[in-house]
């Protein structure tokens, strides 16, 4: 599905704080990026006002770096839609940093879900993939559904102080076997994280092979594969096949074995459930359309209830504001994705993240021993 949108110049927009968003471009750049001089920038965006005036910040913000960008308009992509074949061809001139400045989604990559790109013993459905982790040719960042308020807001923050903290949560993950995630809204969960490495989203895509989220600030990790067992009680935000929706009525998620097994609560548990039983459909004719390799339609039918993901907030400018980009950074939150994990190891058509708030989050080792990272959303001794 894609949606159309007339594309228009909108850079002498008089609502635009001009200054903070040069700032904020320049800092993505040199500071996140560290785009060198002659290196190829890849820029896709969508012909719609807030992400599409980033864009031409970033492209004006690299041009002054000394790179080379490119600047790529599509059609707005929803959560199961195709990129265009001009973007993914794009992909193949192996830019050495990317950028997804998408209203939506960058979209799927048709060809690579037909046939992966293999990279020793893993396979990745999409090409942006394949570089980033595969090859490691490229660094990246991808701001889905930003707004100029958010990224001019978020992304000048102090980033040693992210690091710092992006750090230490990543070092207690890293040595857990196991995280117990506690909440007044109901959620009491238990997630195995043995032969699982956190990643630290903390604005520094210096390396090739790195890459994150603008606004940046989040420590996370995948679950190790049907070890989730307990609930997930969802009540600030979360991502559906129509966009992302603050929650009015808590959506209670029972896990068993990894996977989501009943949905309940208002209408947001509704469209959460319809999202999911279409990517499950949409996995199954896929295959039948020859557009995953066969056998995999189950595969991915079933991770569509996967839990891939565990998050913490630490982007000290974000808030909950019905945008997830921001929203999952946000303190006094932690948030879990029902779908595709970041491990390569659970494909799925969809990666839904949604937020819970004021979490107790503990780390637990293989001598017993716990390690409380949150107390009712506050960090602790971080």
């Amino acid at each position: 599905m894609e949606k159309k949108h007339r594309f228009e110049d909108m850079r002498a927009d008089s609502g635009v704080d001009r200054a903070g968003l040069k700032e904020a471009a320049r800092i993505a750049i040199e500071t996140s990026l560290r785009l060198r001089e002659g290196e190829q920038v890849l820029i896709i965006s969508n012909p719609v006002r807030d992400v599409a005036i980033i864009a031409q910040a970033l492209y004006d913000a690299a041009l002054e770096a000394g790179g080379r960008p490119t600047l790529i308009f599509q059609p707005v992509k929803a959560q199961m839609a195709f990129a265009e074949p001009a973007v993914i061809a794009a992909f193949e001139a192996r830019p050495q940093a990317v950028i997804s400045l998408s209203a939506e989604r960058l979209g799927k990559d048709e060809k690579g879900i037909a046939n992966p790109y293999v990279r020793g013993d893993y396979s990745f459905d999409h090409i942006y993939h394949f570089l980033m982790h595969g090859e490691k040719s490229c660094r990246s960042f991808w701001s889905p559904a930003t707004t100029i308020d958010s990224f001019v807001r978020t992304v000048q923050i102090d980033y040693a102080e992210l690091r710092r903290k992006c750090a230490a949560i990543k070092e207690i993950l890293d040595g857990a076997a196991q995280a117990r995630v506690t909440a007044p809204g109901g959620t009491n969960i238990t997630l195995g994280l043995r032969g699982r490495l956190s990643k630290a989203d903390d604005g520094d895509f210096s390396r090739p092979g790195s890459g994150g989220n603008l606004p940046a600030g989040e420590t996370f990790v995948s679950p190790e594969n049907a070890t989730a067992n307990g609930v997930i009680c969802f009540d600030g935000s979360i991502s559906v096949s129509d966009g992302e929706i603050v929650i009015e009525t808590p959506i209670r998620c029972e896990v068993k074995g990894g996977f989501v097994r009943d949905i309940g609560g208002g209408p947001e548990a509704a469209r959460l459930l319809a999202t999911i039983e279409a990517a499950e459909r949409g996995a199954r004719e896929f295959e039948l359309a020859g557009k995953l390799p066969e056998g995999s339609g189950e595969v991915y039918a079933r991770n569509a209830r996967n839990i891939g993901e565990l998050g913490i907030g630490l982007n000290p400018a974000a808030r909950i504001t019905g945008k997830m980009l921001e929203d999952e950074k946000a303190f006094r939150t932690c948030h879990f994705a029902i779908g595709m994990n970041y491990d390569e190891d659970a494909p799925s058509l969809i990666h839904l993240d949604g937020l819970v708030k004021n979490p107790t989050i503990t780390a637990i080792f293989e001598d017993g021993s716990e390690r409380v990272i949150t107390l009712n959303g506050e960090l602790q001794g971080i």
